[in-house]
């Protein structure tokens, strides 16, 4: 009922009003009994705009821990997932992919359409990952038909790892039911459930136009994570090194600038640098020296960048050079360069 609601009423008309989403290949649903509709993953937006373009319900699972938080945020948030057609994954089996897979089995078996993105994640970068081999599992153990759904620019409505995203009008095309009826009795083989997979990969490619990677998106993350750590810890020592240079600049700029001081007897000590014709008791003050975070010739540096052409990564802000503003001689201010020109 309430899956209804919000579909007709509530959240639905104003999804279509703002987006205007647009549909092809519609005629591929049927109107009655199971299927599954494999669809690409771009955005966390995708489960809504798939349902919202057929007319039949739509069921995705979702882990459960959003089906069992207490407090009344729990309520409400068990209340959404359960009103947009998300059902909590199946845990008796032991892990979760067993569980989705008894999930998607027990749906199937209701004569409902089931939703599941074989990619397992949301793409990083727009194009199409690898697919992981239970969706296979799950057609040749129901023996319902599989229907490639291709979603875009879902991503640019909603973006991955971004809270808003840029106006779009998203589009859904459902592509011919793949039948895959000859390799009943064949589900523990692992070289027929990838062919299966590449299969359904390979049809979602030719409907989205995304390009494809031989890569799971989960692995294509975690890899690109564990690069921009490497070239964060490599960035960081760098400006370590950058301000340790420009600390040990400022040092020897202060001590080569000309300073009064007294002998053992208490008495100035003379400036001997002093021009000709200028008083003998000619003396020096450093007035202010100050470390600003201005760029000073190399010696500062707002951002450093290291970029491998894959990944980069910038540390901003190098806190460095000094600035030598002015020193007095006998009373008469004289401006002084930086101390790192």
């Amino acid at each position: 009922m309430l899956y209804w609601l919000l579909k007709r009423v509530l959240v639905g008309p104003a999804l279509r009003t703002v987006f205007r989403p647009t549909v092809e290949g519609l005629e591929h649903i049927p109107d009655a009994g199971p299927a599954i509709l494999a669809i690409n993953h771009l955005s966390y937006s995708d489960w809504l705009f798939v349902p919202l373009v057929v007319e039949r319900r739509v069921t995705f699972v979702a882990k459960s821990e959003y089906f069992t938080t207490p407090g009344v945020k729990g309520r409400l948030q068990k209340g959404f997932f359960s009103g947009t057609g998300q059902v909590p994954i199946d845990r008796t089996s032991g892990s979760a992919a067993a569980g989705a897979l008894a999930t998607g089995k027990r749906i199937l078996a209701a004569g409902e359409l089931f939703g599941i993105f074989p990619e397992g994640t949301r793409s990083p970068d727009g194009r199409l990952y690898k697919g992981k081999t239970g969706i296979a599992r799950l057609a040749l153990e129901s023996g319902v038909p599989v229907i490639p759904v291709a979603v875009m620019d879902t991503d640019t409505v909603a973006p991955p790892g971004e809270k808003f995203g840029r106006y779009a009008q998203p589009h859904v095309r459902f592509g011919a039911p793949l039948d895959f009826s000859r390799f009943d009795g064949m589900g523990s083989d692992r070289f027929v459930l990838r062919s299966i997979t590449d299969e359904i990969m390979y049809e979602l490619m030719l409907l989205s136009g995304q390009e494809y990677v031989d890569e799971y998106a989960a692995s294509r993350k975690k890899s690109v994570g564990e690069r921009a750590r490497s070239l964060g810890e490599g960035a960081v020592q760098v400006a370590k090194e950058i301000q340790g240079s420009a600390t040990a600049a400022l040092e020897d700029a202060a001590a080569r600038l000309p300073r009064k001081g007294s002998d053992k007897d208490g008495k100035d000590i003379k400036n001997n640098d002093a021009p000709a014709g200028e008083a003998a008791d000619v003396t020096a003050d450093v007035e202010d020296i100050a470390v600003h975070d201005a760029a000073h010739d190399a010696q500062a540096h707002d951002a450093v960048t290291i970029d491998d052409g894959e990944t980069s990564v910038s540390v901003e802000r190098v806190e460095s050079v000094e600035r030598v503003e002015s020193i007095t001689t006998d009373g008469d201010a004289h401006g002084v360069r930086d101390a790192g020109g």
